[in-house]
């Protein structure tokens, strides 16, 4: 490594819905280059990138994993990303830092949700790709109308520069419609084909398919729409230079065709992703911002340019500790060298440089512009952050992030669990920016939230795997609040007499409710010093402190206003501390008065669904107590925004699942409070009372 110029790197993704075969396709890409000698398969748990054993238990990829080879003088770096829902804010990292990507079609099932939101990204970040259509050895197969679905559903001008050769179990290789020409691949698996005329019975399809070629390609470039308008034809060499200005303009996207598990089309698919696709001497200068004056600077991918760096990825090892991988920008790093970290303002030390293999690293002495690489054991480095040359700071910006859909509350299952659990939620945070977690002062809770059921199982197995650290996943309290809708005037008197010095406290309150959202008011009205001034705050603290339990069922109470108005004292007994009970009594006192009752917290979602599930999801919104605030339609599916109480959609993850067939997505953040309707509140009364009790009794 960094023999291979620039120009001959290519920095590719594979990306694609769950299912589709990314992970077997670059399996197939490894063994045909040499990097491995055998094919693993992900249904036997021996594929090279999926080598996590929560990924080989599910047999689907959980986390990005890189690896490289070469094939006729270039450098490939392959990133072999998640594709299911729950996992694919890692994918989206990885994409930030991409030049070109292969989107897999699934012959069978075509284009779902997932694709389109991969595929959108592609779009934000500009990288060029080409499409792969997977599984034509399958069952109900088709090549075109993998096709159709890419047109269709992404609005991507498919153009085929291949077909194949029969279908389902007839499929033995691809026709090549630049050369024209019938390739026929070994059944064994090896990769390996050979060359001969088209058959006859598929010698009019093919001269169909290459007519809408030759015609979409001779419009990459002014040049070469007048040579094709002149001959009516273009060459092969015109053919290729064509599909490579167009893929790298997103005119269109070139389509081939193969079976990865069978290892047909993907030697055919190494020289397309060499011919078309861009090196990161193609793509634009990375812009970043100067720390300190914030004006934007730019940073072409050249090895005299000072040294620039994004890390998209931080894993943890309990051996090796936490590995950081990031894609060099410009410049050069060489091991053992000093370099700052400009989104934190700190120096790091680099140590060993690193290529991924899967699972396994390959020490290297230096890594140039274009290169993706690991280091190990960087402090305060985390994903999202820019590396770069001390004397040459500049900053990127990272990829946003996905916001989690989902919270579970966690318990630890023993005493010894609880103790380690900061330390391993704060690794695995390192490891996974979408996941947050946050103790709840409400419910007193430790709450984590993620992408998903499977996400946050999954996390709960590596917590155990990798830090020791046991806990259980429980649904999580609502956190509600209570409030009044009356106005009180009471008095709260403590007196208290015993030998010696007693204890003294009288105050007159007016209690009545705040707007909502305002929370809590004190007004001080006491005159002519029926209270001393240095009680009066006493008298508050009181109010505050009762009302974090509130009367109906121990909520804390929010949206109140007290007025304090009159009260007595006694010269020796009165204290701060018998004023603070007089304004819990008080407190206590109103709230029967003042009709107390139940808040609950109220979400925004925006649930991105298909056409033909859209009355489903709303009528199910509906019997939920959720107001639909508008829809609006995206291609073939439409956007409903509403508003619903969180009490009906802790878990909503899996009902949108079953009801869309997996092609919804949701996210919900935090709206308002609303009251709870009356017919609903006492059985929230009864089961946090049953709650309390049966806490209290463990005690």
């Amino acid at each position: 490594m960094g023999q291979i110029e620039t120009s001959k790197i290519r920095n590719l993704g594979i990306i694609a819905h769950g299912g589709a075969g990314k992970t077997s396709l670059s399996e197939a890409i490894l063994f045909n280059t040499g990097m491995i000698d055998r094919l693993g398969r992900v249904d036997d748990g021996t594929s090279t990138m999926d080598f996590e054993p929560e990924e080989i238990k599910r047999k689907i990829s959980i986390t990005s994993a890189l690896d490289h080879c070469e094939w006729r003088g270039h450098s490939i770096h392959i990133v072999d990303t998640p594709g299911y829902g729950n996992f694919i804010a890692d994918t989206r990292a990885c994409m930030r830092t991409l030049d070109c990507a292969v989107i897999i079609l699934s012959a069978i099932s075509g284009v779902k949700a997932q694709t389109e939101e991969i595929w959108s990204w592609a779009n934000e970040f500009e990288i060029p790709r080409i499409a792969f259509v997977n599984k034509i050895d399958r069952e109900r197969a088709s090549f075109l109308r993998a096709i159709d679905d890419m047109e269709k559903m992404l609005g991507a001008r498919g153009v085929a520069i291949q077909m194949p050769i029969g279908l389902e179990a007839a499929f033995e290789g691809i026709i090549d419609l630049i050369t024209m020409k019938a390739c026929f691949y070994s059944k064994d698996g090896s990769g390996k084909y050979t060359e001969g005329d088209i058959p006859a019975e598929y010698a009019e399809e093919a001269a169909r398919l290459r007519g809408q070629m030759v015609e979409t390609v001779a419009e990459a470039y002014d040049a070469l729409t007048e040579k094709y308008l002149e001959n009516g034809d273009l060459t092969p060499e015109e053919i290729i230079d064509g599909l490579r200005v167009g893929t790298m303009r997103n005119t269109f996207t070139a389509v081939l065709c193969g079976a990865s598990t069978a290892n047909i089309g993907v030697a055919h698919l190494l020289d397309a992703i060499c011919s078309y696709l861009p090196s990161p001497l193609d793509r634009s200068s990375a812009v970043g911002i100067q720390p300190k004056s914030e004006e934007i600077i730019e940073r072409a991918p050249d090895e005299k340019e000072p040294f620039s760096a994004l890390v998209f990825k931080t894993t943890s090892d309990p051996y090796t500790g936490k590995i950081t991988i990031f894609r060099i920008y410009s410049g050069v790093l060489n091991s053992d060298s000093t370099i700052l970290n400009s989104t934190k303002g700190i120096e790091e030390r680099i140590g060993q440089i690193y290529e991924l293999e899967g699972k396994k690293q390959h020490p290297i002495k230096q890594a140039v512009a274009g290169d993706i690489v690991a280091v190990a054991k960087l402090k305060e480095t985390i994903t999202g952050d820019t590396l770069c040359d001390p004397a040459k700071p500049i900053v990127f910006e990272p990829a946003k992030q996905l916001l989690p859909v989902i919270s579970y509350a966690i318990e630890p299952k023993t005493k010894a669990d609880e103790d380690k659990i900061h330390n391993a939620l704060h690794r695995m945070i390192e490891e996974e920016p979408t996941l947050e977690s946050h103790r709840d002062p409400l419910t007193k809770e430790f709450i984590i939230s993620g992408m998903g059921q499977v996400h946050l199982e999954v996390i709960v197995e590596k917590m155990k795997r990798k830090f020791g650290v046991e806990v259980l996943l429980k649904t999580p309290k609502v956190p509600y609040f209570e409030t009044i809708r009356g106005t009180a005037k009471v008095q709260g008197k403590y007196k208290k007499q015993s030998g010696g010095r007693g204890q003294y406290g009288d105050c007159w309150i007016e209690m009545s409710p705040s707007g909502r959202g305002e929370g809590y008011v004190f007004e001080d009205k006491v005159v002519g010093g029926v209270i001393p001034r240095q009680y009066i705050p006493a008298v508050d603290k009181g109010i505050q402190e009762a009302s974090l339990e509130g009367f109906l069922a121990g909520y804390p109470v929010v949206d109140f206003k007290v007025s304090l108005y009159d009260g007595s004292f006694h010269t020796v007994d009165s204290s701060e501390m018998a004023f603070k009970v007089a304004g819990s009594m008080a407190f206590k006192k109103a709230m029967e008065l003042c009709k107390p009752v139940l808040l609950e917290p109220i979400v925004n979602m925006k649930i991105t669904v298909p056409d033909e599930n859209m009355g489903d999801v709303i009528g199910d919104l509906n019997s939920r107590r959720g107001k639909v605030v508008g829809v609006e339609p995206k291609a073939n599916s439409q956007i409903i925004r509403a508003v619903v109480p969180m009490s009906e959609v802790m878990a909503y993850s899996n009902d949108l699942k079953s009801m869309t067939s997996d092609r919804g997505l949701f996210s919900m953040e935090f709206s308002h409070y609303e009251e709870v309707p009356s017919h609903l509140s006492q059985k929230i009364v009864t089961e946090a009372l049953a709650g309390k009790k049966e806490t209290h009794n463990n005690h």
